[in-house]
């Protein structure tokens, strides 16, 4: 299969040999990123002078493995309700199974998700599923616009074809679609995008503002403790919401639940069309993969199915003192943990941002060992140890005004609507965790011909 790395040399070479051309490049990209103020938690979000690149025969590739994957990940979330055993498995608390019943108007268990991925020429393999409320859409459609006119971009465009891929548009679609099944007929809802205040992502939801006001949407940034019920409907102060933008996730929403008791009774009672619903909660959790490699439920998976999660989705196991199976085996699962670290990452069945992460390989047997009693006290996973992705880019160290070569970790992560595919960005970091929260950046992810 065709690589991009003929691609991303030629495209470091233009910068290597031409230092004006390399110092014009690094000045617009700083210039129109604090222009745009596209920053996460106070810091540029994509200090880095080149996009990555993949050939579109690595894109049909990308695309047609999540969309298998996902035709086992909605039969998950439709079997999970009435399957007691794979509920259990999947580790929903008791106040996440009572919002999760609740009937949201529509049936699609995540309508907007995000797969985290590493691709290599020999291995595509995801890492986890973000179904519940996926960040970066609009920080990788607003970056995409900036690099597209960089002055390196530029001259490597005289002789190579670069798309990019902008998702915006299919969210709003896809938002739409929903609210007029649910609410029966074809309107122009406003839009409120839900999350608390304060929070890093906040730049984001403004970016969010703008474009749905760009497109006739009325819109509201607003935080679930200030939302009101009146009369049936939801308000944040006189802003009457239509349709909610949910950007809160459910553990953090539980856990000031009572401030929050308006924007909960109004999803129960239907007040506004919630996007995502959530019934999500059946699929983000971690274990959501456990389930996928769990041989017990091979006969709710097609033949296609199956293979695509043999291919593409690591071993992963509830971290708990039991015999499980591993390559075709029975192991004693703590006993394997214990002698195969450097294959196995322990990881929290529903967090975010890196936290409570125990990467093996870069683990000692003390440090190993205390981790998985750690892990034991609590809700975790073990997974398989996956190939991961690198690349040389073009570093912009602000700091020292400079541009460096560095090599990344890629995590290439898709952006599905509808199950389908639509666009794509890719974090990168210098250590093993390539996430934004824990100081990992980004980059838009572009096609190359």
């Amino acid at each position: 299969m065709q690589t991009a790395d003929q691609a991303v040399r030629e495209y470091n070479a233009l910068l290597e040999r031409d230092g004006s051309l390399l110092e014009e490049s690094r000045r617009y990209l700083t210039d129109r990123f604090e222009e745009v103020r596209l920053v996460f938690g106070g810091r540029t979000l994509s200090p880095y002078l080149r996009p990555h690149f993949i050939t579109r025969d690595e894109w049909r590739r990308i695309t047609s493995a999540c969309e298998r994957i996902w035709g086992a990940i909605e039969k998950v979330g439709r079997h999970a309700p009435s399957d007691p055993f794979m509920l259990d498995q999947l580790g929903l608390t008791e106040a996440e199974r009572s919002l999760v019943a609740v009937d949201p108007g529509y049936e699609e268990v995540s309508v907007t998700s995000r797969l985290d991925s590493f691709l290599t020429g020999e291995r595509y393999s995801f890492v986890e599923l973000n179904a519940e409320c996926p960040a970066g859409i609009a920080y990788q459609d607003v970056a995409a616009e900036i690099f597209l006119q960089l002055p390196v971009m530029r001259e490597f465009r005289r002789s190579r074809e670069v798309t990019a891929m902008f998702c915006r548009d299919h969210l709003l679609e896809s938002f739409l679609a929903i609210y007029e099944r649910v609410r029966g007929r074809a309107a122009w809802p406003s839009i409120a995008i839900v999350d608390y205040s304060g929070l890093p992502t906040h730049r984001e939801f403004e970016l969010f503002k703008e474009f749905f006001e760009s497109r006739g949407y009325a819109a509201v940034i607003a935080d679930p403790r200030e939302l009101e019920l009146r009369e049936g409907k939801l308000f944040h102060k006189d802003f009457r919401v239509d349709l909610v933008y949910r950007r809160v996730l459910t553990t953090e929403l539980l856990a000031h639940a009572d401030e929050c008791r308006a924007f909960i009774e109004g999803y129960r009672r239907g007040a506004a069309v919630f996007i995502n619903s959530f019934r999500t909660k059946y699929v983000h959790k971690k274990m959501l993969f456990g389930v996928l490699t769990d041989e017990r439920h091979e006969r709710y998976f097609s033949e296609a199915e199956r293979e695509a999660i043999r291919l593409h989705i690591p071993w992963t196991r509830k971290l708990e003192d039991t015999r499980t199976t591993f390559e075709g085996r029975d192991v004693e699962l703590l006993e394997h943990v214990r002698a195969t670290r450097d294959r196995l990452v322990l990881k929290p069945n529903d967090d975010y941002g890196g936290h409570g992460i125990y990467i093996g390989w870069e683990t000692d047997e003390s440090a190993w060992d205390a981790g998985i009693e750690h892990a034991l006290a609590g809700d975790y996973l073990v997974q398989e140890r996956v190939t991961t992705a690198r690349e040389v880019f073009p570093f912009v160290n602000e700091s020292e005004g400079r541009v460096e070569m560095t090599e990344q970790l890629l995590d290439l992560d898709p952006l599905l609507f509808f199950g389908r595919v639509a666009g794509a960005f890719t974090r990168l970091s210098s250590s093993s965790l390539a996430n934004v929260t824990s100081g990992a950046g980004m980059v838009p992810t572009m096609i190359v011909d």
